[in-house]
């Protein structure tokens, strides 16, 4: 990996960080905010709504150099995380995650660009799988630290080490990404016309669907661990190193084998195999033995179904690519809004932590489904993205 998909990497390092954090310290930012579990997942929420509004923003910047997007959003990056470090209620965290979710679909959706820009012929694929591990590294090993400097000290100061490491990445990116021209210019309508085919629409679905499926259990994995499973909430640092190592696992492996495989093809499956392991995770939570493993395979379907999609996309999106791979984001993180929407909703009727694992089988389902119909349709017969 050379150093400009790692400065990349830092970045997704730093977002994974800031998204996924929340998960492991609802509990404590609950109790710490006077606020219920599930009023607490509007933190959530609130991150996928920024990412949604965020993304679109990339229209008016299609004529901008590439490095210097990403400068901007890595810079942006930071002020909204440290920003959260100080929010004195409620409402000032909810807008500082809303303000740190603005940059997230926007630097996946240039940075899967610049990625396969940076990448050796035939590993494009791999290159933005690349540059998501560095999101997986940060459930492997940033939110587990994170959970553990809020558990042992408080919340503030973990999103503290998200900022300075935003400003690491700007740092970063201006060091080692080289400078590279801005993409042709379509004009604004321009930037719209793959959307009049059909494949970007299967692939954005398939993303939906499949995340509010999935999203629905993994965003609420604290309290079902702790207070369904038992374990304590000390160990909830090493039990999110364990989910962090599922999605490293799941996204590296999905790139490889999109490498050889249609990337659709390989989606679907991913999202259709966590079907059976999220329903074994409603019968079975209750047993840490049986609970724990099956974590692992639910977190390696939730990342194992980016990369080949976000990098597909960008082939699928000829004209409007920034605009495309940004919409992919918007897709995923409308899906975690819904989700955590939809969990907390369960949970709040009364139907128990563990309802989320099953609400969103049906959900996942559809997803896969329309994955499949990208690859019978279109890569099955050799239509490929462009690349």
């Amino acid at each position: 990996m050379n150093k400009g998909l790692f400065a990349l990497a830092m970045g997704t390092f730093a977002l994974g960080i800031s998204e996924f954090l929340m998960m492991g310290i609802l509990g404590d930012l609950a109790a710490n905010m006077n606020v219920s579990i599930s009023e607490a997942g509007h933190f959530i929420s609130a991150y996928a709504l920024g990412v949604c509004c965020g993304a679109p923003a990339l229209l008016f910047a299609r004529k901008m150099a590439l490095k210097k997007i990403m400068l901007i959003l890595a810079a942006v990056i930071a002020v909204g995380n440290l920003c959260a470090s100080i929010a004195p209620s409620f409402w000032a965290l909810f807008a500082a995650r809303f303000i740190s979710g603005l940059p997230h679909g926007a630097y996946f959706g240039v940075g899967a660009i610049v990625a396969r820009k940076l990448a050796s012929p035939g590993k494009e694929v791999s290159a933005v799988a690349y540059m998501i591990a560095g999101m997986t590294v940060a459930t492997l090993v940033g939110v587990p630290m994170g959970t553990f400097i809020s558990n042992t000290f408080t919340w503030r100061i973990a999103f503290v080490v998200v900022g300075v490491t935003g400003m690491l990445t700007f740092l970063a990116i201006h060091a080692w990404v080289p400078r590279l021209q801005p993409l042709p210019d379509m004009g604004f309508k321009g930037q719209f016309r793959f959307l009049k085919t059909l494949p970007p629409w299967l692939i954005f679905g398939g993303v939906l669907f499949g995340q509010i499926g999935i999203y629905c259990w993994y965003s609420y994995i604290d309290p079902q661990l702790t207070q369904v499973a038992g374990f304590s909430t000390a160990s909830l640092t090493w039990l999110m190193v364990l989910a962090g190592f599922g999605m490293f696992a799941g996204n590296l492996i999905a790139g490889k084998l999109s490498d050889h495989y249609k990337p659709s093809w390989v989606a679907a499956w991913v999202q259709t195999s966590a079907i059976p392991v999220l329903l074994l995770f409603f019968f079975l939570c209750h047993y840490p033995v049986a609970a724990v493993p099956l974590m692992v395979l639910g977190t390696a379907a939730l990342f194992g179904s980016g990369s080949p999609l976000q990098s597909s996309i960008v082939g699928y999106a000829r004209g409007g690519e920034m605009l495309g791979a940004a919409c992919i984001q918007i897709a995923y993180n409308a899906g975690n809004a819904i989700a955590a929407w939809i969990g907390g909703k369960v949970i709040a009727a009364g139907y128990g932590y563990t309802a989320p694992s099953i609400v969103g089988l049906p959900i996942i389902l559809i997803g896969s489904s329309l994955l499949f119909v990208l690859y019978a349709r279109y890569e099955r017969r050799g239509i490929k993205p462009e690349i």
